[in-house]
């Protein structure tokens, strides 16, 4: 790569940053660190978190390394509405949490994790299912994040990659390591204030230094008509609808939302999340912005590496305090979304794994801690040894999320359908997660009979999505209604079209097989479930604490 066209810092001066923010955020954590840590306080807090924090830190973990790339990356390649789909849809995945969230806080209000609520309804096998589909994504992420502060200290400066992600490493493990989740929260607060403050700075500073709003009109002839097209149906098709697909399956499948969700007492999860979905949406289309500006100007990316766009603005066009500020925005970034990762993988292996099944809802608490604690070291190690090999991530990514898509419609309709059985759950999620590699690798040829069958299968993926949707807001009736007429609709679009978009095409279908197959089962069995068994089942691992207040 070409760094000469970067500014690059000394080698001491990019260890003081990180120094000083890590240190910190270190000291932080010792002001809020307790002699003895209970294991409800280090899963969620105590399930005591406000409204403040709790939005706080809920937009802090989703803005992580890859909403800097990602977001400028869409708006070079896709123009005017490229950072519109980016955030927008980033942005929903947050909210539509909230109507089945606070389902699953009536049903087990003292849990720590959605697998706590599933074992309680299914029993072992659905949970450990939910379970390892998180743990997987959290070790990826962790892997994207540590490579991202790797990238950038190897572009910012003389250190090496590995050096970079080593750093990241072990500084989001000091200072997550005692307090866990209550660390993640409280560093989340500050970080995303800090973050704030830089992008509210950076941005327009961009802006100014390439010669201001004049500039972007006179670029405006340098896009296509369909990136100077703001519902151009290349970016709807490309990134929009695969967006708009998976973000149910990262609000259902995701720890990370799930821990808040449990973590925010129960009067103040609607206003959480709200302000969650806005503060995320705004910085993240924001930041896209900045690929737009670079695609107004003309500028290539060096080596063609999108993930350069960023960091080449900044280094370009701004003084060396902007740019500091810029590395620090990153860091303060990815150390959020990861210190996230390392508390909800925590939790997992602590209720999920540790306190169900292998202490048999007989844990000893202090172990527990030791487990939790435990799991953070290794999930660190892991995360930084994936990253330091630079792997490609895509095919992971791309995995992680087609399960999180199949257990969306079988987790949902396990807490509201008495008729959902464990054979259902774990038949429902295999079935849509084999579907999907068939299709999304190209197993079987795109042609003829497999195809029409395939984007059927996709439509009726496509109606699922909406009808679910439909159903969180306004009702069962509403959902049902929406459901049909959607996959009904979809199946006169789709037919001959769907096929050539792989990834949208395989995504709404694990949505759709999996919905069929849980359906059927289900309505073959006779039993019903007592959801008022759920909270009997769901153990308080801290029986001296006060219960959560509703």
């Amino acid at each position: 790569m070409n760094e000469e066209s970067f500014y690059q810092f000394s080698t001491l001066t990019v260890l003081a940053l990180l120094a000083a923010f890590y240190g910190g955020t270190y000291l932080l954590t010792l002001l809020i660190k307790k002699k003895k840590e209970n294991t409800d306080a280090f899963m969620v807090s105590n399930h005591q978190i406000g409204f403040g924090l709790g939005a706080a830190s809920m937009t802090a973990t989703w803005i992580w390394a890859a909403s800097f790339y990602g977001a400028a990356t869409s708006g070079y390649t896709y123009g005017i509405s490229g950072p519109l789909h980016y955030g927008l849809w980033g942005a929903l995945m947050i909210l539509f949490i909230y109507p089945f969230g606070k389902r699953f806080r009536e049903l087990a209000p003292n849990a720590h994790t959605l697998g706590e609520l599933i074992h309680a309804r299914h029993g072992s096998s659905s949970q450990l299912i939910l379970a390892s589909s998180n743990i997987l994504g959290s070790i990826i992420s962790l892997m994207v994040n540590f490579t991202a502060s790797g990238a950038l200290v190897s572009v910012l400066s003389p250190l090496s990659f590995q050096a970079g992600v080593v750093i990241a490493g072990v500084g989001v493990l000091s200072y997550t390591l005692w307090s866990g989740f209550r660390a993640s929260v409280l560093t989340d607060f500050a970080q995303l204030m800090a973050m704030m403050a830089v992008a509210i700075l950076i941005i327009p500073a961009v802006l100014f230094a390439l010669g201001g709003p004049s500039t972007l009109s006179d670029g405006m002839s340098l896009l296509t008509p369909e990136q100077a097209n703001l519902f151009s149906m290349d970016a709807i098709l490309k990134q929009g609808a695969p967006f708009f697909v998976a973000v149910l399956a990262y609000a259902i499948g995701n720890q990370t939302i799930s821990q808040r969700l449990f973590a925010v007492r129960e009067d103040h999860i609607k206003p959480t999340f709200i302000t969650a979905t806005i503060g995320y949406g705004a910085i993240v289309i924001g930041l896209g912005m900045i690929g737009l500006m670079a695609l107004m100007t003309g500028m290539e990316p060096i080596d063609g590496d999108m993930n350069n766009l960023i960091p080449q603005m900044v280094s370009m066009y701004l003084s060396p305090v902007f740019i500091g500020l810029f590395f620090i925005l990153v860091i303060g970034s990815l150390s959020s979304t990861a210190d996230s990762d390392l508390s909800a993988m925590s939790a997992i292996v602590m209720a999920d794994v540790y306190g169900k099944n292998i202490a048999k809802n007989k844990p000893d608490p202090t172990k527990m801690l030791l487990i939790g604690r435990l799991t953070m070291i290794v999930a660190t190690l892991i995360g930084v040894i994936l990253a330091s090999f630079s792997m490609d991530i895509l095919i992971m990514l791309v995995f992680v999320g087609a399960l999180w898509g199949a257990i969306v419609f079988p987790v949902i309709a396990s807490c509201f359908w008495n008729r959902v059985t464990n054979m259902a759950f774990t038949s429902a999620v295999v079935a849509g997660l084999l579907m999907f590699c068939i299709a999304r690798f190209e197993m079987l040829p795109m042609v003829s009979a497999v195809a029409v069958l395939f984007e059927l299968l996709a439509a009726v993926g496509g109606g699922v999505v909406l009808g679910l949707m439909a159903f969180g807001f306004c009702g069962r009736r509403v959902g049902l209604m929406v459901a049909a007429i959607s996959a009904v609709g979809l199946a006169f679009l789709c037919v001959g079209f769907l096929r050539d978009y792989t990834v949208l095409l395989a995504s709404l279908m694990a949505y759709g097989v999996s919905t069929i197959v849980c359906v059927v089962i289900s309505l073959l069995s006779s039993s019903e479930f007592d959801f008022a068994q759920i909270d009997q089942n769901v153990i308080n691992y801290d029986p001296a604490k006060p219960v959560a207040e509703a």
